[in-house]
């Protein structure tokens, strides 16, 4: 099924970890993030050959790490339409959620705006990183997995601090109206 990033939050058991997924045409990046959804980890990358073998090795990553939910990287244009790239995207997270049965699991998925990613990525690894060129090649999907990943995860960290300060604003509110307006008559 797919859902905002916080209704895929919200549906995960306790310990539950999210995956994310930088779907590319001949690989697949993935990123694991911490029970408490703060950080984002490269663990590695899938090549991709047949849908059915994809998922069964998607299947082992997911019983391995404990995943409850996935965050794809959705690549949209620069306009925020979705091209190509995109469309060949929904159509991997629509595999997954018909063929549940590969994946013993039913999907859970949010997208994720992964404009640039991978540029950021590769900036990183040339500038600070100081990278070969193969190297680079050999980590690019992974790192980028846990680029968009961690993009998610931050901006759930907005949402949630957001929804608790509201949620004190609340009760401070209600505590106001609620006192009694005392006094002596």
């Amino acid at each position: 099924m797919i859902h905002t990033l916080p209704e895929l939050a919200a549906r995960l058991g306790r310990g539950q970890r999210l995956l994310g997924l930088d779907v590319g045409t001949k690989t697949v990046g993935m990123a694991v993030s911490d029970p408490n959804f703060v950080v984002a980890s490269p663990i590695g990358t899938l090549k991709r050959t047949k849908f059915t073998q994809d998922a069964r090795e998607l299947s082992r990553t997911l019983r391995d790490y404990g995943i409850g939910g996935l965050v794809i990287g959705l690549p949209l244009n620069m306009d925020g339409s979705e091209g190509p790239r995109a469309e060949s995207t929904r159509a991997f997270a629509k595999n997954l959620m018909e063929r549940s049965d590969l994946l013993g699991w039913d999907a859970e998925i949010a997208f994720w705006d992964e404009r640039l990613s991978t540029s950021a990525v590769e900036r990183f690894m040339i500038g600070e990183a100081d990278m070969t060129r193969k190297r680079r090649d050999e980590v690019v999907d992974k790192m980028a997995a846990a680029y968009i990943l961690q993009g998610a995860l931050d901006a759930l960290a907005h949402i949630r601090r957001q929804e608790r300060e509201q949620r004190e604003r609340d009760e401070d509110d209600s505590d106001i109206g609620g006192e009694s307006g005392g006094g002596d008559a």
